[in-house]
């Protein structure tokens, strides 16, 4: 390692002189020249695992490259850097992606715009800051859209709506899984998946209803006349079932309503938490009209 790290400092030492220096072939070449210096270096960096050492050499690379105006190459070498920083240091990360974002958007190649834009979402989402997970899946989803890269721009479609119902942006989160299983409906391949979404908007409709259901029961009239087929569902039955409960404010129904679903389909982690929100509210109605009688 130690022997990587020497020799990736020469290399760096050999690119510095050649910036320092004339070309011989004019300016152009001592830029060339140092680039493919700083790449060794960065290659020997990652090779000894000196995360940070290997980021800031490819971001000498994209300085070359911008001095030579060949953007789809810094662009490049930015990503570099962004996925050697990543190991360490998320906030360098997301500043060299974002660097990559808007050269790739110059020279529009808007697919990797949106590849990089969901990339620093990632970054977000695993430091748990949601808001701006939002605000870049949202810019990845625009780009994968004006691509026509329909199966990507759901998936952060998807990422959006359920980091707004963890930020009890209900109604957002609603809009988009409606939109979703609308497009879904007219997909053959997708089609099924469409009683999932409307269930996610359901419950992100029982969370924005706090303790009224006339909002719920127009949702599950809106989502038989999308899908038919959803009236019949353990989803429609599920929603149903707890709508009736709140209404009743019956915390014991509303419970065995989420077991019985539970038992046959898992409801995963966001799911729960959604449920959760609503039967505290529940419980808390419940124990309000006691201190009233």
């Amino acid at each position: 390692m130690a022997d990587q790290i020497a020799r990736g400092e020469d290399f760096e030492k050999r690119a510095e002189k050649k910036l320092s220096g004339w070309g011989l072939f004019g300016s152009s070449s001592k830029f060339e020249d140092a680039a493919d210096f700083f790449v060794k270096a960065a290659n020997c960096f990652k090779l000894a695992k000196s995360w940070d050492q290997a980021g800031s050499a490819y971001v000498k690379v994209a300085d070359c490259h911008l001095k030579l105006d060949s953007k789809h190459e810094a662009a490049g070498a930015y990503a570099d850097a962004a996925h050697c920083y990543k190991k360490t240091n998320s906030k360098e990360s997301i500043s060299c992606l974002e660097q990559a974002v808007n050269l790739f958007m110059e020279i529009g190649r808007l697919n990797m715009s949106a590849r990089y834009n969901k990339e620093i979402a990632e970054l977000c989402e695993s430091e748990q800051n949601f808001e701006q997970a939002i605000v870049y899946y949202e810019r990845a989803a625009d780009l994968f859209e004006s691509e026509e890269v329909t199966s990507s721009a759901n998936q952060c479609k998807q990422k959006i709506a359920q980091f707004a119902a963890q930020l009890e942006q209900y109604q957002k989160a609603i809009a988009i899984y409606e939109d979703i299983a609308r497009e879904s409906l007219n997909n053959n391949l997708l089609k099924y998946g469409a009683k999932g979404h409307l269930l996610n908007a359901g419950i992100c409709q029982l969370c924005k209803g706090n303790g009224e259901v006339v909002a719920i029961n127009n949702a599950l009239e809106r989502y038989q006349e999308m899908d038919p087929t959803f009236f019949g569902s353990r989803e429609y039955k599920l929603l149903a079932d707890l709508a009736d409960a709140v209404d009743q404010e019956d915390v014991v129904k509303f419970t065995d309503a989420v077991k019985e679903f539970d038992s046959m389909t898992k409801l995963d982690a966001w799911k729960t938490t959604l449920l959760l929100r609503v039967k505290e509210a529940l419980k808390a109605k419940e124990l309000e009209e006691d201190d009233l009688t």
